[in-house]
């Protein structure tokens, strides 16, 4: 079985911004995640790209930050209860 983690690193903003939503309103919705935690989830992304996209999201109203602590917000969490995201 080949390691994934030898695969290249996805530096695509789009892609990694998704990634990033898909990754915060998945399983425990409340969760609330680090920057590092979310690179390790999501190892295969370009680091200075996962943080250009969290910084991207948090100034849309996707996420929200306290400190180093990243989660979805208010309005990230309800478009996702009404089905709007699909998560």
């Amino acid at each position: 079985m080949s390691d994934n983690r030898n695969r290249r690193q996805v530096d695509d903003p789009t892609i990694v911004q998704r990634a990033v939503v898909l990754q915060i309103l998945s399983e425990d919705r409340e969760k609330r995640w680090s920057a590092p935690e979310l690179g390790r989830e999501l190892y295969n992304l370009d680091p200075d790209t996962l943080d250009n996209a969290l910084l991207m999201l948090e100034y849309a109203g996707v996420l929200e930050r306290a400190g180093e602590t990243v989660y979805a917000s208010r309005a990230a969490r309800r478009l996702d209860e009404l089905g709007l995201i699909g998560v």
